[in-house]
């Protein structure tokens, strides 16, 4: 009996072709990879291109980790050689300059993409049941990517990163009891220097990869549900999905294309247009910079640290406005997803969606006059959209009637289409021949 089971197994290996055969039949590794984003993961057919910012992000990702992998391999993480070694980098390394632009433009762009994906979720309530701890991974990335970028704006070793190290760790200082200790042990001494620069260094390397871990356990917290679509119903059969290759991996591709245009650009055509002139002078314990600000994604975030005159009740608005993102899902009572059927929740999608473009605004202004008021204006605004707006638009607005199933809408979106183009197609010859008939009369 086991020499015939023997023969059957070795029949069946010698049915798959060549070494990827081989491979396949001993680490089916290549039916994991069609199960994950191949023709065997069912997609709802009618996601738009806004989906193809998860994808962008994880090439974003890659295109981080290796820049910053050959950047670590020439950067020296001294108070005395860290900006020398970037100057290096940029003149003296073989396409140094290179790789530098495109890890600092490249981070601005992984930014960029992320934030419309997190907007995204919020328009389209990807974040309801059963998809709140998909939506809690996603919000851990986040908080480590502005974590991770922050030590990363600190490497330099400029002007700009300098003091902006030296504000942002004092806030660690207010904590109360605590502070002074940890402010102690976290500079090493009685100010920024170069045990802060060499720990930020590590740290900076090693969240690059557990960001990368805990990507993939996002994207397999995504397969156990599935994609959320525009229309935010579920899948009912068959008839509402699509295998994701080749239809949406073109998709990907397209989008991917396009990520790759604008980063081209920036990186040879306007590389230091997102960052700080400051930062290009060493780093000087004795000269302050006039305005200090961080890069663009982190402005928002500035902006509320700044709105709240005390220090530590500057911390905890900061560290409430991301904890409130976790939130949502039950913060958001109702039970339709998308905006899409939702009058009232889509315009107020619109007006935060503007305060966080008001706070970022107000980020990068200097902290006097308006923009002091401004600012705390917008933030009462971010805390009230979540705490108040949210739980009570849910229980009373009236969201539109929902399609029967997504196949449905999309004939039906189909139809409209046609149904546009048929008038024009047939008024034209109509219209034509009345003239040439009038003509003739």
């Amino acid at each position: 009996m086991a020499g015939h089971d023997d023969e059957h197994l070795l029949h069946n290996e010698i049915k798959l072709l060549g070494v990827l055969g081989w491979v396949e039949y001993r680490l089916p590794i290549f039916n994991w990879i069609n199960n994950a984003v191949g023709t065997n993961y069912p997609t709802p057919k009618n996601v738009n291109y806004f989906w193809n910012f998860g994808s962008l992000a994880g090439i974003a990702l890659v295109i981080q980790i290796l820049t910053g992998i050959v950047l670590a391999a020439h950067y020296v993480p001294t108070a005395d050689g860290a900006f020398a070694s970037v100057e290096r980098i940029m003149r003296d390394v073989n396409y140094g300059w290179l790789f530098r632009y495109a890890h600092a433009n490249g981070a601005s762009l992984f930014f960029a993409v992320v934030y419309i994906h997190l907007f995204r979720n919020l328009y389209y309530g990807s974040y309801k049941y059963p998809r709140e701890l998909l939506w809690w991974l996603g919000l851990i990335m986040l908080i480590l990517m502005i974590t991770t970028a922050f030590m990363g704006y600190v490497l330099p070793w400029g002007q700009m990163s300098y003091w902006g190290a030296t504000v942002i760790t004092n806030l660690f200082g207010a904590m109360p009891i605590i502070g002074d200790e940890l402010l102690l042990w976290l500079w090493g001494g009685f100010t920024v220097g170069e045990v802060l620069l060499r720990g930020f260094y590590s740290l900076h390397y090693l969240l690059a990869f557990v960001i990368a871990g805990l990507a993939i356990v996002h994207i397999w917290a995504l397969h156990q549900h599935r994609s959320n679509n525009p229309l935010g119903i579920d899948i009912k059969g068959p008839q509402d999905i699509l295998p994701f290759h080749p239809y949406f991996t073109v998709k990907d591709l397209f989008g991917f294309g396009i990520y790759l245009i604008v980063f081209a650009l920036l990186v040879f055509y306007a590389p230091n247009m997102l960052g700080e002139p400051d930062n290009y002078i060493p780093a000087d314990p004795l000269q302050t910079p006039a305005h200090i600000v961080p890069e663009w994604y982190l402005l928002p975030f500035y902006a509320i640290l700044r709105a709240v005159p005390d220090k530590l009740g500057g911390v905890i608005a900061l560290a409430l406005a991301l904890l409130v993102l976790f939130a949502v899902p039950w913060l958001d009572t109702s039970k339709v997803r998308s905006a899409r059927f939702r009058p009232i929740y889509k315009q107020l999608f619109w007006i935060f969606l503007a305060d966080v473009l008001i706070l970022g605004w107000v980020g990068g202004s200097p902290p006097e006059g308006m923009f002091i008021t401004i600012g705390q204006l917008a933030t009462v605004y971010y805390f009230v959209h979540f705490l108040v707006l949210l739980p009570i638009v849910g229980k009373l607005e009236s969201p539109t009637p929902l399609p029967d199933s997504i196949a449905t809408a999309v004939l039906e979106e189909n139809k409209r289409k046609k149904a546009r183009k048929l008038p024009q197609v047939g008024v034209a010859p109509s219209a034509s021949h009345g003239a040439s008939s009038g003509g003739g009369h």
